[in-house]
């Protein structure tokens, strides 16, 4: 009886060393695959795009000097109805156009200006500004800004904060497929470092979207906008 019950410890031993041994290759044959798996490559895809803008914010500044104030302020209203005649001439309508703030500006008020001579005591800025999804018409009007200048209406000259703007606003139309375009050109580098790895390209593991970029295409072409995003992508490789 009790030789039986030591064989039968024997056997159960053996059956639970095997059984031992059988889960460690097991378990090693899974983490060599695992392993194998998790070879990847990351790449990155390029899309670029030009489109035109379709919407122009233009700040118009003109000025007006003099020492008499009310018949200053008179001239300006007249000069104010002529650039508005004028933009209305090259196809904007009132929809399009804002008139904007007047500042006056008193050289005399200045504690600087006791003892200077002034030709002109008085200057005022009047401002107005059009904002239109039509840029073709801001283009061809801009163009012909010297058109106010024979009616001695002095236009500012652009700074930072009044300078003409092009901005397109349509980026949701075209963004499937620019993504589209990126992540092709993307596998297409996965591709050829797969061959020359002598490896096989897998799935996608993951994959990165990017920002879109919006930029003049050049400082002359401010109208024509340079859309660009970069996707990155990580592939599994395999032998």
């Amino acid at each position: 009886m009790e030789k039986t019950s030591r064989i039968n410890s024997i056997i159960i031993g053996c059956a639970l060393i095997i059984g031992l041994i059988g889960l460690g290759l097991s378990i090693k044959s899974g983490l060599l695959s695992f392993k194998s798996m998790e070879r990847s490559v990351v790449v990155k895809g390029l899309a670029e795009l030009e489109v035109s803008a379709d919407t122009a914010i233009w700040p118009m500044k003109f000025t007006d000097a003099g020492n008499d104030l009310a018949k200053l302020m008179q001239t300006v209203q007249k000069n104010n109805q002529s650039v508005i005649a004028f933009l209305k001439l090259h196809g904007f309508d009132d929809s399009e156009i804002t008139i904007g703030t007047q500042v006056v500006h008193d050289k005399l008020a200045t504690e600087y200006a006791t003892n200077q001579q002034f030709k002109y005591r008085y200057t005022v800025e009047s401002s107005l500004s059009v904002y239109t999804h039509l840029p073709d018409k801001v283009l061809n009007a801009s163009a012909k800004l010297s058109e106010l200048a024979k009616q001695n209406i002095v236009m500012l000259r652009q700074d930072y904060n009044n300078r003409l703007e092009f901005l397109f606003t349509k980026l949701n139309d075209i963004k499937p497929k620019m993504v589209q375009t990126a992540t092709k050109n993307a596998r297409e580098v996965a591709l050829k470092f797969a061959k020359d790895s002598d490896s096989k390209l897998g799935k996608i593991k993951s994959a990165r979207q990017g920002q879109f970029s919006i930029s003049d295409r050049d400082s002359n072409t401010s109208h024509i906008k340079k859309v660009r995003i970069v996707s990155t992508v990580e592939y599994y490789l395999s032998d």
